[in-house]
This record gives C-alpha cells, structure tokens and sequence, in this order.
C-alpha cells in the first residue's frame, strides 16, 4: 500500500478497517460517524478531534463506492501514539454502527506498523556494513568503538577555569552548570550530550568552583556513597548551591547509564533557597514581559493550527511556517525576536531560541525541560491569550 511514502516520519502505525452501508453515504457522513461516535469514550486524552489537533493522529483517509443501494469502503487512519493507545482508537472505530442515516458496520483488517519495512532494510544494511567491517579491518569492532568515541569524549573536555577543571564545552557560556567530582564523570555526562558540567576533582572546593556558584545556576550531581555526602558538606561549607541531585544509593556518576543520569537530573532538588529567591527577584517574571498587540491577535489566529509565527522586535511578523519545520528552520531566521506555535515547547527549541537570542517563546505547553535559559522568556498561549 506504499503506506510508509503517504504519511509523515512520525506516524508508527495505520489502522485500516472496512466498512459495509446498508444505503448511500458520502466520505463526510462517515467522517462524521467516527468522530461523533466516538467522542467522549476515553476522556480527552483520547479524543480523536483533540488527537488531531496535536498531530498525534494524522487525517483520516476514506475511500468508497455505493452500488445498489449499498456503500462499502476502507478507512485508513495513521497514528504516532504508542501500540496501546493506538489499539483503542481502533476498537473504538470498530464500534461505530450507523453512518450517517444508514446502519453500517466496521470491521479491523490491521494495524500496521509503517516503519517495520524501513526497519529491515536498515537492520540488512546494518549486517552487510558489520560484515565488511570485521572482515576488511584488523582491530575488533569493541576495540575501534572504544577509542574513536574516546577520541571525541577528550577532544570536547577543556580545561576550565584558573584550577584547569575538566569541563564540557559550555559551561563558559551557559547560564548553568553541573558540578561533578571528577573528569570521568565528566565524561559520561558528554556522552548524554550534556556539555555544561565540571569536576571538582578532589576532596577540597576550587576557588573555580565557588565563582561559578556565585554567577550561575548550579546543580550539584554527586555519587551516591559516603563520598557524596562528605563533598556535599564541603560545598555546603563554601559555596551556594541551587539543587542537588545524587546517583541511585552505591552507584557512582560515571557509571551510570543516560537513563539514570537523566532521571536524576529531573529528580533534582532545591538547595539553598535564599539564593534562588534573590535570583527569582532579579529577573522580570513573565507575567511582566510586554508583547505587542500583534503578537496576541496572531496567537489567537494560530490556535489550533499546528503552525508557527517569528516576529521581530517591533511585533512584525517576520516569518509563518508549519510547527514541524520549526527547529530546521529557525536557526535561518534572522532577526526574530518573538516565537508563537501551537506546538510542544521542547529542549531543541529552547536551545535554538538561546542560540538566535529570542526574547520570548510562546508555545501550547511545555515539555520536560532539563535546562531553561535564562535570557528566554517561555509562555503557553493560555498565558499570553488569558492576559
């Protein structure tokens, strides 16, 4: 069915179903069935008129022919939600028994899986490489992995400060850090691309350290041992921290896996109040930030849409394009100064809103998000549209 070519990148799965009309329907009298039908059977979560607003179900595909009084046809309904949510949109597509005036009845052929053709073919590109691989080259598979990713993991560590710390690449320029104990925690933390931490490197603070903790937002992210205790105590003693996060009871940072270390910065916890309230002072909330009329009438226009705005900094609009070419294109856009989407406000958003110096970003929600710059004011559109 060529299924893979008809649909975006990030639909996972299709479900296709038949149906028989006892009487003469038309595709938007069963368009209409499945959505009235099945609207209000699993909450909003599960609202197919709310799944496509997200694009998290894409459009509906119907195709019929009516011979002798009767209508039969397919349904073809592409899906990014996970294998469970997906079954139910199915059986709930399933329970539709009328279209339109005429009792009708649906039948599941399948759900299928649009990447598992891709799959394979990666999966024997995959084998094919490995074998000339192993085949054409001296060196095991483990040993050439282990020094080439050595290679890049050194070549991104500097040496910061005026006690040389190993660090990752950006903590000169990041509004905040993570303090570690030591280079090679360092080292696994850039191997989750995350490249604003650094190392104490010893049981005695740096003075490097203690600057940082006056000018930047600092997390401390330490072994979950003894050793971990008694260096929280020596920064508790010298420095101000803002949140501490600790590594799962006997386990150390370096050998954790991304999963645990990113679960442990999501888990992180406020230390030192006092410092974070001054802060929290010091910056203009968002509640305060002024934004042009333009903007708000244009976020009223884009509701629901799934596109995009950028204006500059005289509220002009500046560019208009769909929410899924937003991170590609962004980094493009010269002068922007405001963002409004109806999307998700993710990491790569932020991060490429930082980098183009984007005074504002207004999106429909806000995604879990590991480092908030601080030069970026971040909204929903309830905000800015409840003003």
């Amino acid at each position: 069915m060529g299924t893979e070519n008809q649909y975006a990148s990030t639909t996972k799965y299709v479900v296709l179903a038949k149906f028989d009309v006892e009487g003469v329907v038309e595709k938007p009298d069963v368009i209409g069935a499945i959505f009235g039908q099945t609207e209000g059977l699993f909450g909003p979560d599960l609202d197919l008129r709310e799944l496509q607003k997200s694009g998290r179900i894409g459009r509906i595909e119907i195709q019929l022919e009516s011979k002798q009084d009767k209508t039969t046809g397919t349904i073809m309904i592409p899906s990014s939600l996970d294998k469970v949510s997906t079954s139910i949109i199915a059986a709930a597509v399933e329970s539709v028994d009328r279209i339109g005036p005429c009792a009708a009845k649906v039948t599941l052929e399948k759900v299928e899986d649009v990447r598992e053709e891709k799959r394979k073919v990666i999966l024997d590109k995959a084998k094919e490489i490995l074998r000339k691989w192993v085949i054409e080259v001296s060196p095991s598979t483990d040993e050439m992995v282990k020094e080439v990713s050595g290679a890049i993991r050194s070549a991104e560590i500097i040496e910061f400060g005026a006690d040389r710390l190993p660090a990752g690449p950006d903590v000169q320029h990041s509004s905040s850090v993570i303090v570690v104990e030591g280079r090679a925690d360092v080292l696994n933390l850039l191997r989750c691309g995350i490249k604003n931490a650094v190392a104490i490197e010893g049981t005695k603070i740096p003075q490097t350290i203690i600057d940082l903790c006056k000018n930047k937002e600092v997390t401390a992210f330490l072994d979950g041992d003894r050793g971990g205790d008694l260096i929280l105590k020596e920064l508790d003693q010298v420095a101000e921290l803002d949140y501490i996060t600790k590594a799962p009871p006997g386990k150390e940072v370096e050998e954790l896996t991304p999963k645990e270390i990113m679960k442990a910065l999501r888990d992180r916890t406020p230390h030192g109040a006092p410092k974070a309230e001054a802060r929290a002072e010091a910056r203009p909330s968002v509640a305060r930030v002024s934004v042009p009329e333009t903007v708000i009438q244009k976020a009223q226009e884009l509701k629901g849409t799934l596109e995009a705005a950028v204006f500059d900094g005289s509220g002009k609009e500046i560019a208009h394009l769909p929410v899924s070419d937003l991170a590609g294109q962004l980094p493009s856009i010269e002068g922007a100064d405001i963002l409004v989407f109806d999307g998700v406000i993710t990491q790569r958003i932020l991060d490429v809103a930082d980098q183009k110096k984007i005074r504002i970003v207004v999106g429909d929600r806000l995604s879990e998000i590991a480092k908030r710059p601080s030069e970026v004011r971040i909204m929903t559109l309830s905000d800015l549209l409840g003003r």
